[in-house]
């Protein structure tokens, strides 16, 4: 899996993603990759007390997509958690405004949630049982 880039305070962006997905452990190994001035903490929503730490992470199906916790405790989920990563991150940066033109918003919203749906089969290798279910928790 890697190890979480982290800077040790409390006004570090946060990103929940599901670490039992190969292709969510794919994408965040990228994401590590471009954010050189480790901007974010990376944490699978599998961690022990996740949620005591983050209570707000409680509400809503985690299915629908990452979540990013900002500092001031408001989370983004799915494509507008990307979008808000993507707009911090060396080259990735460049293009994330093309997130705030209201129909690229509404299809991304639209591929992030099938891809979402999908992240199990998406996957090209599994050492899991959960890829043959198909979801995880």
């Amino acid at each position: 899996m890697g190890q979480s880039k982290v800077k040790g305070g409390s006004g570090q962006l946060v990103v929940v993603y599901d670490g039992e997905c190969p292709f969510c452990l794919k994408q965040v190994e990228k994401m590590k990759r471009r954010d050189t001035a480790c901007t974010f903490e990376y944490v699978p929503r599998q961690t022990n007390n996740l949620q005591m730490r983050f209570p707000r992470l409680a509400e809503g199906d985690f299915d629908s997509g990452m979540r990013l916790v900002h500092t001031n405790g408001t989370i983004s989920v799915g494509a507008d958690a990307v979008y808000h990563i993507a707009s911090r991150l060396d080259r990735w940066k460049y293009l994330a405004w093309l997130y705030r033109v209201p129909i690229l918003s509404f299809l991304c919203r639209i591929v992030y949630s099938w891809v979402a749906a999908n992240r199990y089969k998406l996957a090209k290798k599994c050492r899991t049982q959960v890829c043959k279910t198909g979801g995880g928790s």
